[in-house]
């Protein structure tokens, strides 16, 4: 094979990659829109008021419960490589979180997570650290070195078939949701999120019990 051919081949290559994440992008974005800083499903849906307009917006719980968004399911591994699904925390409030070790801004708030979860019990509310695992450049060996040398205790899952990533769509890390204990999405923050914002978000899924 010439250089040339070589050279024509790679840039074919290359265009369809680029085809394919655009198209995969594209879609987990329909699939699972990223949320404004603790912003709630219900806020997203609300128009601004007409100018003069002092009512207040509709109220109706049928049409609340209509906009609540129920958080979908998946499947990780916990350190022992048991399966563990979001669903077997139903009753129970839960901050989800998605980080990666080689990620900056994830490193940032993880003593964060870790400060604030010590202050609560598994019994009144989760955390669920998952490391989106992608075999090449995390793996549950740096994922698990990560958390062992800072000490953390938050429960931490690894996705190594990238099933969670896949099943909300994300784009960005860190991702951080607060999810109450009907299995609700109450908020989310996109980024890195500072200590305030996270115990607003917490105090939004405690405060539904």
């Amino acid at each position: 094979m010439t250089k040339t051919t070589k050279t024509l081949l790679a840039i074919v290559i290359f265009a369809v990659f680029l085809a394919s994440a655009v198209f995969l992008y594209n879609s987990l974005s329909e699939r699972y829109p990223a949320q404004n800083p603790l912003l709630t499903p219900e806020q997203e849906s609300l128009e601004p008021p007409a100018q003069g307009n002092t009512e207040s917006p509709d109220t109706d719980p049928a049409t609340t419960e209509e906009a609540r968004l129920e958080a979908p399911d998946f499947s990780a591994i916990d350190d022992d490589g048991n399966e563990v699904r979001l669903s077997d925390f139903r009753g129970t409030p839960v901050v989800l979180n998605f980080w990666a070790s080689w990620c900056g801004p994830c490193r940032s708030e993880m003593p964060t997570f870790n400060k604030v979860s010590r202050e609560y019990t598994e019994d009144e509310l989760v955390f669920l650290m998952v490391d989106l695992v992608d075999g090449q450049r995390e793996t549950v060996e740096k994922g698990r070195a990560y958390i062992e040398e800072n000490g953390f205790t938050f429960k931490v899952l690894y996705d190594i078939t990238q099933e969670a990533a896949y099943t909300y769509g994300i784009r960005a890390i860190p991702s951080t949701l607060f999810i109450d204990k009907d299995g609700y999405i109450l908020a989310g923050v996109e980024g890195a999120i500072q200590e305030e914002s996270l115990r607003r978000g917490i105090d939004l899924i405690l405060e539904s019990d």
